[in-house]
């Protein structure tokens, strides 16, 4: 299976939808179309991750490319609910650590306002 991608935006908050696998040629479809996304004048991206079965070394080099992207324009971004052996991933290489992570939609939303204190996964 292949990588969909579909956004929605949430007030301020622009949301990336990841179903799929992100492996090989996925990553760069990925890395594109989320240039192009920054290119615009969002400030603010969750990337949802819920839906990725599996992450490449490619598709993890292209998450934190995009997250050091954006911090340097002083925008944000967090990371929607990985699973599996995607959020396996992530965790050996302390990618958690960098990238503000939440395990609901609501927590993340909530953290960009800056409202109260939430969960970090």
């Amino acid at each position: 299976m292949g990588l969909e991608i579909s956004t929605r935006q949430r007030e301020d908050v622009t949301i990336v939808d990841l179903r799929g696998n992100l492996l090989g040629t996925e990553g760069e479809r990925l890395r594109d179309f989320l240039r192009n996304l920054i290119d615009t004048p969002i400030s603010r991206l969750l990337l949802n991750l819920t839906n990725v079965r599996q992450i490449d070394s490619y598709g993890i080099s292209v998450v934190v490319q995009v997250h050091l992207s954006l911090k340097r324009r002083s925008r944000e971004m967090k990371l929607l609910a990985p699973q599996g052996q995607t959020l396996n991933a992530l965790m050996v290489l302390h990618l958690l650590d960098l990238i503000p992570t939440y395990d609901n939609e609501t927590q993340a939303l909530s953290s960009f306002a800056g409202a109260g204190t939430v969960s970090k996964q």
